[in-house]
């Protein structure tokens, strides 16, 4: 069971609609599917929201005002007192080796660079947290990366990712139930290939079975 989703972002205007930022897209959409209201909360260094479930832990959602390299400063209070382990712990983020407008769901592994997950790993003490890795792409220079995030992207591809974030909420039930295998499978199912267009003028009747002799 999925207990707290974690968006990672940078606060401010000027942040808003950056790659970086995807994390936050995605706990909004989050939130207004679920009819939560994120609220300012001092002890935990962000923006977090309470989803009562009936007969079963609530759900936290949280967005870290820490700014995105001291993310771990907002997850770790909220996980150590309300008891929640890093693998009922679901974090989403943007992904530089994934293309936009695709996604990864896994659990563990590194952190690929990514300065979120790098404090939430160490703050945590473990990095069995599940990730869900939202594609914006690579600049293709490893120099111009951090611009790179920083910058909003071009309309096609904030499409992508907004209709990647739209996809992936379609799971949030399977996400919080637990059931991780089933979500896998649907976030990674390649959409089914267009059937080719018959020959023009091919109008040729189907094939009719033999009549009896």
């Amino acid at each position: 069971m999925i207990r707290m989703i974690v968006g990672l972002g940078n606060p401010g205007t000027e942040y808003e609609g950056t790659r970086h930022n995807a994390g936050f897209w995605w706990v909004d959409g989050a939130a207004r599917l679920l009819k939560a209201s994120l609220q300012p909360d001092r002890s935990y260094h962000g923006l977090v929201a309470r989803v009562n479930r009936p007969g079963g832990e609530p759900l936290w959602l949280l967005e870290p005002m820490t700014y995105m390299n001291l993310s771990g400063k907002a997850v770790a209070p909220l996980a150590r007192f309300f008891k929640i382990a890093p693998a009922e712990i679901l974090v989403v983020h943007d992904e530089l080796d994934v293309a936009p407008g695709q996604m990864k769901l896994k659990q563990g592994g590194g952190n690929g660079g990514h300065n979120g997950l790098k404090d939430i790993q160490a703050q945590l003490g473990s990095a069995d947290f599940w990730r869900l890795r939202l594609g914006i792409g690579h600049p293709g220079v490893r120099a111009e990366v951090v611009n790179y995030v920083l910058r909003k992207p071009p309309a096609d591809e904030r499409e992508a990712i907004e209709r990647c974030v739209e996809d992936s909420l379609k799971v949030i039930d399977l996400l919080m139930a637990g059931e991780m295998e089933r979500a896998t499978m649907k976030l990674h199912a390649k959409p089914p290939r267009p059937k080719p267009p018959r020959p023009a003028g091919d109008a040729s009747p189907p094939p009719t079975s033999p009549e009896p002799e």
